[in-house]
């Protein structure tokens, strides 16, 4: 089957795409840019702002469109994931009936069952949890995202990451270098490094802010 995707919101939203895209081209789906040639349609939501949230509302009644409009022989799917997701699943599931899976960030450990369970078809070769060595990049051929933490713990009072992406926690050094590795020898010759609070990068996990040296260790 043939899939297309629409990622929303910021560069760590799009690296859990990439890492989505990932699990469906392991599972032996056809990755296509051309939303009239899909017959699967998965949509990684922002929640961040009204803004954000008007677009994913936007993006997933266009999708229902395309999804309604019936060809011969052809079943499609419509999967909704992401931050606005993880914020109000309920609440689309019943103003939404249409979307086939709604799938929450704190659900990603078991993504590819709840995929499995909707399409039926699937090899089951892929591992629950995210697999960043097997993401696709979306960036082009020369750069490309390295996501060194999830979540933020700083709690302001205006935003709402911590109540979508949970408190902060650091990825292991080890795993970060090997991924970089990974994409050194897919021929990436730049890497950006995101999380929503970089420089906080290794306090949870090693006791101190290990970023510079994360960062001499790319040497």
């Amino acid at each position: 089957m043939k899939v297309g995707f629409i990622s929303l919101g910021c560069s760590k939203n799009l690296v859990d795409t990439e890492n989505i895209i990932g699990n469906f081209r392991k599972n032996e789906y056809e990755i296509v840019n051309d939303i009239k040639q899909a017959e699967i349609i998965v949509i990684n939501t922002c929640g961040f702002i009204n803004k954000a949230k008007e677009e994913a509302i936007n993006t997933i009644e266009e999708m229902i469109d395309w999804k309604l409009t019936k060809e011969k022989g052809r079943e499609k799917f419509l999967i909704v994931t992401g931050c606005l997701v993880q914020r109000y699943k309920q609440n689309l599931e019943k103003s939404f009936p249409e979307v086939d899976l709604f799938i929450k960030i704190d659900e990603y450990n078991i993504l590819w069952e709840k995929i499995d369970e909707v399409l039926k078809t699937a090899t089951k070769k892929s591992q629950s949890e995210f697999d960043y060595q097997n993401r696709v990049i979306t960036t082009g051929k020369i750069c490309a995202y390295l996501k060194i933490a999830e979540g933020c713990s700083n709690m302001c009072s205006y935003c709402t990451i911590p109540y979508i992406r949970g408190p902060y926690i650091s990825r292991k050094m080890e795993d970060i270098l090997e991924e970089a590795k990974v994409l050194e020898q897919k021929g990436i010759k730049e890497l950006i490094v995101i999380a929503q609070d970089t420089t906080r990068y290794g306090v949870d996990i090693y006791g101190k802010q290990k970023l510079p040296e994360l960062l001499e260790r790319f040497k």
